[in-house]
C-alpha cells in the first residue's frame, strides 16, 4: 500500500494525505454503487410490482448519493475548512452562474417535502396537462393529455418540465385531495319540446351513471376536509333548465366523473340521451336555425 502511495506522489506531485482522502472517497463510492445494485436486485426479485420496483429505484437514486456526498465531504472536512473562505467565494459565483438549476433543485425539494404533486398524479402546470410519470432532481415529467385529443385523453407525448415551474405556474392537481371532478352536458331542445319530460329523462340517465360516484365522493370529502377547506352540500347529479333565445331551451347536466373516464362517461351518457329522446315524439334536439316570413304571401294565424 505504501508503494503504491510513494507511487503516486512522485507521478501526481500530491501528499500523503490527500492521496489517502482519494483512496477512501473511491472506496466509500463503489461501496454505495455495490449497495445500490444489491438492494435493487432483491426488490427485482422479491416483486414484479411494476410501481414497487420504480419506486424503489428512483428512492434509492436520490438517498444514495446523498449518503455519499454526506460521507465523502466528512473524509474532506479538514481540507474544505482549510479553503473555505476560496470556496465561499466560488459558491456565490456559481450560484448566480447556475440560477435556473439552482431554482430548479429548489422546486424538486419543494415538491418532495410540500407534495403538491405525486407520481400517477393528473396535474396542469401552466398549458401542459398530463399524468405525472416521473420526479427528478432538475425536472419531472408527465404523460400528455388533451391538447389537440378531446376530453382529456392521452396524445402519448411525454413533457419534461423543470422543477422551478411550481415556483411560476399555478398548479392544477385533478387527483390529490378530492379526486373527482365536475363534468358538465349541455343538452338543447326546441321551444316546442316537452322540457319537463326531458328534464325528467336527464335526472333518470345522469343518476343511474353517477350514483357510483356518489358514496365514494362522500368519503373523498371527509379525507380532504382534514387538509383543504372542501365543502360540497350536494354530491348528486343536476340538471339546470336555461332558455337560448337563439333556437331553443338548453338542459345542463351537471355530475361527478373520475377525471380519467371523463370521455368514456360522456359518451355512454350521450348513447342513453340519444336513445330515449328516440322514444319521445314531443322532444326534439335543438340547433341553430333561421326562419324567413315572406308577408305578402303568408299570412299571420
Amino acid at each position: 500500500m505504501e508503494r503504491v502511495i510513494d507511487y503516486f506522489q512522485t507521478h501526481t506531485g500530491l501528499s500523503s494525505s490527500t492521496l489517502n482522502r482519494l483512496f477512501v472517497s473511491v472506496v466509500i463510492i463503489f461501496l454505495l454503487w455495490g449497495l445500490r445494485m444489491l438492494i435493487l436486485r432483491i426488490v427485482w426479485r422479491r416483486t414484479e410490482n411494476v410501481k414497487l420496483r420504480y419506486q424503489w429505484k428512483r428512492s434509492l437514486s436520490f438517498f444514495i448519493p446523498f449518503l455519499g456526498l454526506v460521507l465523502v465531504s466528512t473524509v474532506w472536512l479538514h481540507a474544505f475548512r482549510q479553503l473555505g473562505a476560496f470556496l465561499g467565494l466560488v459558491s456565490a459565483g456559481l450560484a448566480i452562474a447556475l440560477k435556473d438549476p439552482v431554482t430548479n433543485i429548489a422546486g424538486w425539494f419543494f415538491i418532495v417535502l410540500r407534495k403538491p404533486f405525486a407520481i400517477g398524479d393528473r396535474v396542469q402546470i401552466g398549458e401542459n396537462k398530463g399524468d405525472v410519470i416521473d420526479i427528478r432532481l432538475f425536472q419531472f415529467t408527465i404523460l400528455e393529455v388533451g391538447n389537440w385529443v378531446d376530453a382529456d385523453q392521452s396524445t402519448g407525448r411525454i413533457i419534461h418540465i423543470p422543477c422551478g415551474k411550481v415556483f411560476l405556474d399555478a398548479q392544477a392537481n385533478y387527483s390529490s385531495g378530492f379526486k373527482y371532478i365536475w363534468d358538465e352536458l349541455a343538452v338543447s331542445i326546441t321551444f316546442e319540446s316537452n322540457w319537463e319530460k326531458a328534464k325528467g329523462l336527464l335526472d333518470t340517465i345522469a343518476s343511474r351513471h353517477a350514483q357510483r360516484f356518489s358514496k365514494a365522493a362522500e368519503r373523498e370529502i371527509i379525507e380532504a376536509s382534514k387538509n383543504y377547506m372542501i365543502f360540497y352540500q350536494h354530491l348528486t347529479p343536476i340538471v339546470y333548465v336555461k332558455v337560448r333565445q337563439e333556437y331553443g331551451v338548453t338542459l345542463t347536466i351537471r355530475f361527478l366523473c373520475d377525471p380519467r373516464k371523463r370521455r368514456m362517461m360522456e359518451n355512454e351518457i350521450w348513447q342513453d340521451i340519444l336513445q330515449a329522446f328516440a322514444k319521445e315524439a314531443d322532444i326534439d334536439l335543438a340547433y341553430p336555425t333561421q326562419r324567413f316570413y315572406n308577408f305578402p304571401t303568408e299570412k299571420l294565424p
